[in-house]
């Protein structure tokens, strides 16, 4: 069964560009992981230091290998200055129809 999220984060003031370059170049690195299905970054339209991130991984066994890449680590250390609460919020998703 696949593992599907969503993760937020509101970049602090003037970190908006930076924020969206790292989630860029993370993307890059994401989406050729095998157990990669989906992995797509946008921004609010009213809010766009609001930034909401979409993934889906084959199952389990792929998300801990997406958690323990170098460049997810790499991502979260980097991120913890840049945006509001040091961190992304993630929501965990069960498919339904």
């Amino acid at each position: 069964m696949t593992k599907s999220l969503y993760a937020t984060m509101t970049a602090r003031p003037g970190q908006k560009d930076t924020l969206q370059g790292l989630l860029t170049d993370l993307a890059t690195h994401v989406r050729g992981e095998p157990g990669c299905e989906r992995f797509v970054v946008y921004t609010l339209a009213e809010n766009p230091d609001l930034f909401h991130v979409e993934e889906t991984y084959k199952d389990d066994a792929a998300f801990a290998a997406h958690m323990a890449t170098e460049h997810g680590k790499t991502f979260n250390k980097a991120i913890e200055n840049l945006v509001e609460g040091g961190g992304s919020t993630v929501v965990f998703l069960n498919h339904i129809a």
